[in-house]
């Protein structure tokens, strides 16, 4: 049957004119190249759109890198950087893609304003959230952190900067010789007892604090820095303002080396304003001679002066009545010509605050805690001194 159905269409197909059976054949070709053409086109439109999102996709997603990162990126954060400022910042040193992208990650963390300054060791072409992340980690910040405690002297403020930094302790001497250039105020250079201020003298400035330096500070900018802050304290603390106004003609660097020696003297925050009341007393009140007769003084001259700072008892009648000697406060009346060391708050409160109605010219250090005595004569003194002695402290 479907022989027979073949053969009856093979006679109709041979019965057709010739023109008629080119026809067909000619539009069947036509069929297939438009049919090709139609690919073509197809694969034009496809390909156009593609090449035109990756065209404008950077108008809608930033530009990111995969991460995790490779050479190391040494990067530093100023105070009061935007997120914006920050991002630029790292693109231009190729740790991030784009400012985009990391201002988006920013928006994402709630805690990216916790950036804090300093610098930072990051990596080439971290992936933006990446680099957040490192930000905010203290494990990539790079400082050199250094803890000066109360009462150093400068030249061991110095032995400490030197170690924490690796900058020679002569150059922080060598940039000390300045303070005015330095940052402190030349108006800290006065004083009201008729005696000079050396304005080369750096004691006194080196506000004793915990500091994170940046790594590539050199000297000059390390004290800078530390002098900063002490302006900083004294503001706070309105020490200038509160010594000039109460304190009867006693400067603020008078005041400042009050603070020193009290430093120096007393081992406890409470004994800070009695001690100061004593100094000043016995300077610039009734005291017979105005004379401070502290040992303090005497070793800190050693010390500058390169000599091995003695024990009270093993101070010889040579090193405490020694006339050469600026310190010496056994002899000399009133004030020593600087501060002989680098006092804390509490003892800068005590100096300009001193407690008031403390008749005493005498103070001591009773036992092996710090306990304080305080007399108004000799006398009270010696027996002090004896309770000193049978406590255990070496004076007798």
């Amino acid at each position: 049957m479907l022989d027979d159905l073949d053969a009856v269409l093979e006679e109709e197909e041979q019965a057709q004119p010739a023109a008629s059976r080119h026809r067909n054949r000619s539009r069947g070709g036509r069929s297939a190249i438009a049919f090709f053409m139609s690919l073509v086109l197809l694969g034009l439109l496809v390909g156009g759109g593609w090449f035109a999102y990756s065209k404008v996709k950077g108008f809608f997603v930033a530009d990111d890198y995969a991460g995790p990162g490779g050479a190391e990126a040494i990067v530093q954060i100023k105070t009061g950087q935007s997120a914006t400022d920050i991002g630029t910042t790292l693109v231009r040193q190729k740790v991030v893609a784009s400012v985009d992208a990391f201002t988006d990650a920013a928006k994402d963390n709630n805690r990216s304003k916790n950036i804090q300054a300093g610098w930072y060791r990051l990596k080439v072409e971290m992936k933006a959230s990446d680099a957040l992340a490192a930000l905010l980690d203290p494990k990539s910040r790079w400082v050199n952190k250094v803890t000066i405690p109360e009462g150093l002297s400068y030249q061991q403020t110095f032995q400490k900067l030197s170690q924490a930094t690796k900058i020679p302790v002569a150059d922080f001497a060598k940039a000390a010789k300045n303070p005015v250039a330095l940052g402190v105020d030349e108006a800290w250079f006065r004083r009201g007892d008729g005696k000079p201020a050396d304005k080369t003298d750096i004691e006194g400035f080196l506000y004793p604090a915990t500091y994170e330096l940046s790594p590539r500070a050199d000297a000059t900018e390390v004290l800078k820095t530390i002098i900063g802050n002490f302006n900083a304290e004294m503001e706070k603390l309105e020490f200038v303002p509160t010594v000039e106004k109460g304190r009867g003609g006693i400067s603020p660097y008078q005041a400042l080396i009050v603070a020193s020696i009290a430093q120096a003297e007393a081992l406890k925050d409470e004994d800070m304003p009695k001690v100061s009341r004593v100094i000043y007393n016995r300077a610039y009140g009734e005291f017979p001679c105005h004379c401070l007769g502290l040992d303090s003084t005497v070793n800190y001259w050693l010390r500058i002066s390169g000599k091995k700072v003695k024990p009270s008892e093993k101070l010889t009648q040579s090193d405490l009545h020694n006339p050469n000697n600026p310190y010496n406060t056994h002899d000399k009346p009133g004030l020593p010509p600087g501060p002989i060391g680098n006092p804390g708050q509490a003892a800068l409160k005590g100096a300009m605050s001193p407690t008031n109605n403390f008749p005493y010219y005498y103070f001591i250090s009773i036992d092996t805690k710090g306990t304080m005595a305080y007399g108004k004569t000799g006398a009270d003194h010696d027996r002090n001194r004896l309770r000193a002695c049978q406590n255990g402290i070496p004076l007798c």
